[in-house]
């Protein structure tokens, strides 16, 4: 086995000592491993190391690696050598992370859950997921400084002209009612923030990316399985429990990255008249494959039936199945 990289870190312990530990990435024969090795263990071979990663994709190493760093670093570890790591050591952070950092752990359970009340009523109304209307992040930060002006309400970081014209007013409405500890403008806040605290709370936000990037790549693997299994778009959201558009936007993903997804689209278009892929083609090719809309506009006009269940969505299904099949042959009849 090939050591390709090998780093020690240290983290204070009781009584002025240092707690030592060694991360290793290693190569055999196409195999990469990326293993933790703490003091107690060190002298007691690589059977008593604990493996982050052990796979043939580099890609996945990475994540697995940066995702176990940004962990450890959050504990205290800190590596010898931190030029060959990502980013290394965060060193003071930017106002923003810190205003959003307080924001996540000072922000007021009762507005809060007032805030999540009114975001929850809006996107049932609007008929779009909750967080496009906007983030939990965003709302901590409203319930941990409590704007009350325009003025205050746009110096929160996120909260652009857009969100403000659209739902400036009600977020005003509903936390002018509530008295607050803190002022504008909030520079006071780095000073506020304890180091340590906001610098664990920096390396969580990785640790967080970094599981949600290695949760995608089980998913992507899955997926692939499940295509190679000749699965239906059902079966696979049943086995994966993802949104449907969120399934759709995955397996797009795969198409251009390359993956033969001609079988899955054959298999859900089979109850589609050619005549209808046909015209579905013909939009393509006159309004263009990037917005979907204007596509939906040319084949089934402006009157869509809204009278069966998810109509609307069902369409674009069909129109996001076409646009893989039409990139990925550009020329030609749709069938």
């Amino acid at each position: 086995m090939q050591i390709v990289f090998l780093n020690t870190f240290e983290k204070p312990s009781e009584g002025n000592g240092v707690i030592s530990a060694q991360l290793s990435i290693c190569e055999e024969q196409g195999l990469w491993s990326v293993n933790w090795l703490e003091e107690s263990e060190l002298g007691q071979g690589e059977d008593s190391a604990n493996s982050w990663f052990e796979g043939t994709s580099w890609e996945e190493m990475i994540t697995a690696f940066r995702h176990g760093v940004a962990k450890v670093m959050g504990q205290g570890y800190t590596p010898i050598i931190e030029s060959l790591l990502e980013n290394g050591r965060s060193s003071g952070g930017s106002l923003v992370t810190m205003l959003q950092c307080y924001g996540e752990l000072n922000s007021d359970p009762e507005l809060f859950e007032l805030l999540r009340e009114w975001r929850r009523k809006t996107a049932s109304a609007e008929k779009k997921s909750a967080y496009l209307v906007t983030t939990n992040r965003m709302l901590w930060m409203i319930s941990a400084f409590v704007p009350q002006t325009e003025g205050e309400l746009k110096l929160l970081p996120g909260w652009g002209q857009t969100k403000h014209d659209t739902y400036g007013s009600s977020i005003l409405e509903i936390t002018s009612q509530k008295e607050r500890d803190t002022v504008f403008p909030l520079d006071w806040v780095s000073d506020k923030l304890d180091t340590e605290v906001y610098t664990a709370w920096l390396y969580k936000q990785k640790e967080n990316k970094y599981k949600d990037l290695m949760d995608k790549q089980q998913e992507k693997k899955r997926i692939l399985t499940l295509l190679q299994q000749s699965s239906t778009l059902d079966q696979i959201q049943s086995e994966l429990s993802i949104p449907r558009r969120e399934l759709l936007l995955r397996i797009e993903q795969l198409e251009q990255e390359g993956y033969n997804i001609e079988p899955l689209i054959e298999q859900e278009l089979i109850t589609v008249p050619e005549s209808e892929q046909q015209l579905i083609w013909d939009a393509l090719t006159k309004v263009g494959d990037r917005y979907l809309k204007p596509v939906l506009l040319q084949v089934y006009g402006e009157n869509v039936d809204n009278s069966r269940e998810r109509p609307v969505e069902l369409l674009y299904e069909k129109l996001r199945l076409m646009r893989m099949r039409y990139r990925r042959n550009g020329q030609g009849k749709a069938v």
